[in-house]
């Protein structure tokens, strides 16, 4: 029985008892219980894989569970459909995107519950205003009326977020809703979940960011292999603690990982040798307007700035995605001619975008066809493509980047963030690149995942892998990068390398920056 030193736990609002399910013979969730309270931002963390976004699916009716229960204010429910997770109070914003980008931003907030005027027709001038009204509640300044695919991945991300708090939900699950958003839209997003908690509606917050955990997250959930490992409130557990728990690992042995990682530099690039890349003068009308960025072969080279500096259009462009007005680039020293992304690929160049759904990976096909996507004219012959040797090539990458999936027939959508981002880092590798261009290659996954792909960036430096990385967290450029290039407003401002690449260094990079252009 609570004392009264002991208050009473808020009631449960959204509970999983014992759920398990399973895809193709392998155990998704295993037996998981997971309990949501009312008014509380609750973490859901573990690295990919370890079954969040399936307890998210099975939470909301995308997904039935082969066992178990899942109870909704205290009752057992069987959503059959997101539909009816919604209808009943639960709304979720996924990582990416789930809008309609054809349509207005006003459309896509009251998409399915439009208001209706007196003879039935949509009252679209009731919608724009209450679009507005809310909209400037949370701090979005967008308006109503604008088509939403002519907006950006972080504001298109927090449109997401205002429709499923105008549904007037009791829960509200956001899976890595930060990850396309700029420092002050997380400070509104952080604000809006402090208004929910107010009114006692409750958040499950995934997130890879352990700052963002700490600073918005009252409770936490452990998944591990499936399985809850861990479920108690944030306060009392260190970060250190915490990352033990998800990779199933003695604190000791993270803290003694965690000091050694990327410990020590790249020596894979000799700059007495000729660049493999070389990008002189990028220009593009109200985008670039001056990139210098030149790369050693096993050289890491990172685009470091602020959102808008250019980095994520200084690889595009550099793949051939982005044509431009102006500029040289050569590769492994001959000049790239044609401006296009096969011009590209056929000298030796290949980007991995940000943005995994839209761009990456096609969904409804399986692991070994993405994988072998863009090698299939290296693995013909006479127009005829070899099984065999598509098979050789998948079995060497799925190994090499250690891709969990039940086989290489499995549909890639199938697989966890991580594992997506590693079929992607495949698809291109197998075209044996000089110059791999990353653009926030860990965007969205967890710790554990993270560090493997951050590892497998240092091994392919160490065989002569040309890279160039994008990335918005400043430790990891720091951690991972020989040379760091930093941009501003569409320019190269400064470079630095040795001792120089620092977190300090960048950031003093770009207030010299500030203060010459002032």
């Amino acid at each position: 029985m609570p004392t009264e030193h002991t208050p009473a736990p808020a009631p449960a609002v959204l509970e999983a008892a014992g759920v398990g399910k399973h895809f193709a013979g392998v155990h998704a969730l295993r037996e998981v219980d997971f309990t949501l309270r009312a008014g509380q931002v609750h973490a859901l963390v573990g690295e990919n894989g370890a079954g969040k976004s399936t307890l998210i699916k099975v939470l909301t009716g995308v997904y039935r569970p082969d066992g178990g229960e899942i109870r909704f204010r205290g009752e057992p429910v069987g959503f059959d459909r997101p539909a009816a997770a919604q209808e009943a109070g639960i709304s979720t914003v996924y990582q990416e995107v789930n809008l309609v980008p054809s349509m207005s931003v006003a459309h896509n907030l009251f998409l399915g519950r439009e208001p209706r005027g007196r003879f039935g027709t949509v009252d679209f001038g009731r919608m724009r205003r209450e679009s507005a009204t809310l909209l400037a509640e949370l701090g979005i300044p967008v308006d109503p009326r604008r088509e939403l695919s002519s907006l950006g991945l972080g504001v298109q991300q927090m449109v997401a977020i205002a429709r499923a708090v105008q549904t007037e939900a009791r829960v509200v699950i956001m899976d890595e809703p930060t990850s396309s958003l700029e420092p002050r839209e997380v400070e509104t997003l952080f604000d809006v979940v402090r208004r929910l908690h107010e009114r006692e509606v409750s958040v499950v917050y995934v997130s890879h960011r352990m700052e963002e955990l700490y600073t918005i997250c009252d409770s936490v959930t452990v998944l591990r292999d499936g399985r809850t490992v861990h479920s108690g409130p944030m306060a009392g557990l260190s970060r250190l603690e915490l990352v033990a728990l998800m990779l199933g690992r003695e604190v000791a042995e993270v803290r003694r990982e965690g000091t050694t990682a990327f410990s020590d530099s790249h020596t894979g690039a000799d700059d007495a040798k000729p660049p493999v890349l070389r990008a002189k003068g990028l220009r593009k009308r109200a985008v670039l307007t001056g990139v210098d960025v030149t790369v050693q072969p096993g050289e890491v080279v990172g685009l470091a700035g602020l959102l808008g500096s250019g980095r994520t259009e200084t690889v595009t462009a550099l793949a051939g995605l982005l044509p431009l007005d102006g500029g040289e680039i050569s590769v492994a020293g001959k000049p790239l001619k044609g401006g296009s992304t096969a011009a590209a690929i056929r000298a030796g160049m290949v980007l991995v975008p940000e943005d995994r759904k839209a761009e990456g990976i096609i969904p409804h096909l399986s692991v070994r066809e993405n994988i072998v996507l863009a090698a299939l004219p290296r693995l013909s012959r006479a127009g005829i493509t070899s099984r065999a040797r598509q098979d050789k090539v998948v079995d060497i990458f799925m190994k090499r980047l250690r891709i969990k999936a039940s086989s290489p027939e499995q549909r890639v959508s199938e697989l966890s963030g991580g594992n997506q981002q590693k079929v992607m880092l495949a698809r291109w590798l197998a075209v044996e690149p000089k110059v791999l261009l990353l653009d926030e290659p860990t965007r969205g996954i967890d710790v554990g995942a993270k560090a493997e792909v951050q590892s497998l960036i240092e091994e392919l430096a160490e065989q002569g892998l040309g890279i160039v990385m994008v990335s918005s967290e400043l430790d990891e450029l720091v951690a991972g990068a020989d040379r760091v290039v930093v941009l501003r407003e569409g320019g190269s401002v400064a470079e630095l390398r040795g001792d120089e690449v620092t977190a300090d260094g960048v950031l003093n990079a770009l207030a010299e920056a500030r203060e010459e252009s002032s």
